[in-house]
């Protein structure tokens, strides 16, 4: 305990070591108090839609207070559907920045709906969210980096590394203490304002606990690696110089050029796609035979194969039918588009065993919900609750019954997903050995400390 005292005694006289750990503080201060706000204002979002939606529901139910078309109350009514954020989603935004979490449905074709709200500024989405995982993941590296980087050389350009190492029981448990020190305090710095913001938002424990783990073995990660470089080179700018490149490989190109190999591997074709081939065949449905439209209907829905004819001019579930068929013909190609989105992922976790980077923002991602499972897990529950209206309606559309206030309340309601997310278990695993083979390789040259360096970086 005594050497920890007195190695803090002589951090404690580098105002610029202080000054970095107050820094870090305060980015990781604002990066929560700017998550915190995005979600309370997502929430207030989702409140205020509620209340619209009640409101309009209202105005909607009176039309049919003495009975109507149920086509005309499918059509013209907007059912609210919406994606809660989780406790811990102010940690990382993710996908919630990009895709929608509130999505208005009406009982007509689904796919087109669903991917309405993919259409944004690409200019505004690719910078991101400044949130706690742009701050662990890009920016405390280079705190270590900045504490750390002269560990060693600095003593030997000081010329008091020799006497160091003469002192009994210096070895590398002297560097390692050092080390140890430093990034405990870039941990508190990290996770104080985590844990503040997990008290004010009411997160989980477990979630908490799973940032602190994720945020020690990735500090862990560069601790080791800092070690290395730091015990090797022969100077202190030529550390900080192997260091730096060693961030922006990690960091930058290699998940950069990861992302487009995977890119390139796995082709997906985008929603906006899927979206114009389903109003493409819906939109071509007009100039069919409406007999053709409705033996094809009646193929995958029998039961109301014995329904009333079609009487001439038009009728609701001519329209309501083809509506169907338009979401079933692109039914292959949807399933190829998420089995796309899955194998992506799928890989993206893989990467995150070889790239520290990609797997605390993989493991964060999912603990937080805000990852490509919890957007895919919200389609889910909306074309569940789409299957649910459209069998609500079907009844009353194919036999001609009147559609009266009662059967207005008795319209289905949206289940909304749960925002409680897992343990993200693989990546932690991965994230886990990284640092710790790391920590041992780095532990294991602080104890080979020579004078003089073996060999210049």
């Amino acid at each position: 305990m005594s050497g920890f005292i007195h190695e803090w005694r002589l951090m404690a006289r580098s105002r610029l070591a202080l000054a970095a750990v107050a820094l870090l503080l305060a980015l990781s201060t604002l990066a929560v108090v700017l998550g915190t706000r995005e979600i309370t204002r997502e929430q207030r979002t989702m409140d205020h839609l509620a209340t619209l939606q009640a409101q309009e529901l209202a105005a909607q139910a009176r039309k049919y207070a003495q009975g109507a078309d149920a086509g005309s109350a499918a059509y013209y009514t907007f059912h609210s559907t919406w994606s809660p954020p989780s406790s811990a989603a102010f940690l990382a935004i993710g996908l919630r920045d990009a895709s929608p979490y509130v999505l208005r449905i009406r009982a007509l074709a689904l796919q087109a709906q669903l991917h309405e709200g993919e259409s944004f500024n690409p200019e505004l989405a690719l910078a991101g969210r400044f949130d706690f995982a742009f701050v662990l993941v890009y920016l405390a590296p280079l705190f270590l980096i900045a504490l750390l980087h002269d560990l060693v050389s600095g003593e030997r350009q000081s010329g008091r590394l020799g006497t160091l190492l003469s002192m009994p029981g210096a070895g590398g448990r002297l560097w390692l203490r050092r080390a140890g020190l430093r990034t405990a305090l870039v941990l508190a710095a990290l996770m104080l304002p985590v844990l503040l913001g997990g008290w004010a938002n009411g997160t989980a424990g477990v979630a908490l606990a799973t940032v602190a783990l994720v945020t020690a073995a990735y500090l862990a990660f560069w601790s080791g690696l800092t070690l290395i470089v730091a015990t090797r080179a022969s100077d202190s700018t030529a550390s900080a110089t192997m260091l730096m490149g060693c961030w922006a490989v990690l960091t930058l190109v290699l998940p950069t050029l990861a992302s487009a190999t995977l890119t390139r591997t796995v082709p997906v074709r985008q929603g906006v796609e899927l979206m114009l081939a389903q109003r493409q065949a819906v939109h071509g449905a007009w100039d069919l035979p409406r007999e053709t439209t409705m033996a094809q209907f009646f193929r995958t829905h029998p039961e109301l194969q014995r329904t009333s004819p079609l009487p001439a001019g038009f009728h609701w579930k001519w329209y309501y039918a083809f509506q169907q068929l338009g979401d079933e013909s692109v039914a292959p190609q949807v399933a190829a588009y998420r089995d796309g989105l899955l194998a992506r992922q799928h890989w993206t976790a893989r990467l995150g065993w070889l790239l520290p980077g990609v797997g605390v923002q993989a493991a964060l991602h999912r603990q937080a919900g805000t990852d490509l499972s919890a957007q895919l897990a919200y389609q889910d529950r909306i074309a569940d609750f789409h299957a649910r209206l459209r069998g609500f309606y079907y009844p009353y559309l194919f036999n001609d019954v009147r559609f009266g206030p009662q059967d207005f309340a008795a319209q289905p309601r949206f289940d909304p997903p749960s925002s409680d997310e897992p343990m993200p278990v693989g990546s932690l695993l991965g994230l886990a050995w990284l640092g710790a083979t790391m920590l041992l390789l780095g532990a294991r040259a602080a104890g080979r400390v020579r004078l003089f360096p073996r060999s210049r970086i």
